[in-house]
């Protein structure tokens, strides 16, 4: 078994604030010990209608801003803020990466040569963005599978095959909701997909959005080699997804048992290991030999 990496995802969790995404950079690495942060890239003017940036949050408690649009922009960072950000991780040993929204964004975010690019659930069947991708991005492209058909699954597996970039792909079992209640986090489609899949791709990961970390656990059982949730400093902050997030001692909690589960996940090479021969010696020695 492969040691799983585990992602922790900032997504907007930094509040729009650099000094905050710095902190949960330096908090990722040197705390909870994590291999991998996440942030996201959007243009919003390509994402959203004029109609969709001009209205009111759907959950005004949560917004900065007036608007919708007001809200996603206030959270967004600049290319030359994503550049800092990754030196940043350079700086304190964690790899950088970012989930791309839209052609733009994906356009700004190869310039970075990250080693890692994530598409999330809600873009996976946006052709433009797989192929930009694909032709322009030589690292690894990773790409959840929540809220997606098995046809639709079949056809995005088939058009990376397409552009012989389906051994660079690395899919993600996904349940899409905010927080997502066990039973329907369905963590035997990881099965499903390493049955389906795992010869025409890099790897198989999940995305994690319900409470707790005893799934992710599971989920390093049944195969997965990227562990992926969301990570935020503080649960109780303004916004739609801290309270869907782990907090730093949550991460480092799952860092922990997923990298023992992955350690666990052997056979015997010998009928009797080493550890064992000396309590055999001790809690044997008066069995009668067969």
């Amino acid at each position: 078994m492969k040691t799983p990496k585990i992602i922790a995802e900032i997504g907007c969790n930094h509040k729009g604030d650099m000094e905050i995404a710095k902190q949960m950079i330096i908090t990722a690495s040197t705390y909870c010990k994590a291999d991998v942060v996440k942030f996201q890239k959007r243009c919003n003017r390509e994402l959203l209608t004029k109609e969709e940036y001009n209205a009111p949050h759907p959950h005004p408690e949560n917004s900065y801003g007036k608007t919708y649009g007001e809200h996603r922009e206030f959270l967004e960072f600049t290319l030359d803020q994503h550049r800092q950000l990754q030196e940043w991780c350079v700086e304190y040993g964690i790899e950088y990466s970012t989930s791309v929204w839209d052609v733009t964004s994906a356009k700004e975010i190869c310039t970075l040569v990250p080693s890692m690019i994530k598409v999330p659930s809600a873009c996976n069947l946006n052709k433009a963005l797989l192929g930009y991708l694909c032709d322009n991005f030589g690292g690894e492209i990773h790409l959840s599978f929540g809220m997606t058909t098995k046809s639709e699954e079949e056809k995005i597996i088939s058009f990376f095959e397409r552009k012989k970039r389906n051994k660079d792909l690395v899919i993600y079992c996904c349940t899409s909701g905010y927080p997502v209640p066990f039973e329907d986090i369905c963590l035997l489609e990881l099965k499903r997909l390493r049955e389906s899949y795992e010869s025409r791709v890099k790897a198989i990961g999940f995305s994690g959005h319900h409470l707790g970390i005893a799934v992710d656990a599971a989920a390093v059982a049944l195969g997965a080699e990227f562990i992926e949730r969301h990570y935020t400093l503080d649960r109780t902050w303004k916004g739609t997804d801290h309270a869907a997030s782990l907090e730093p001692d949550g991460v480092r909690k799952l860092v922990r048992d997923c990298r023992a589960v992955a350690k666990a996940l052997t056979y015997k090479n010998e009928d009797v290991l080493d550890i064992e021969k000396v309590q055999r010696n001790k809690l044997k020695k008066n069995q009668v030999k067969w």
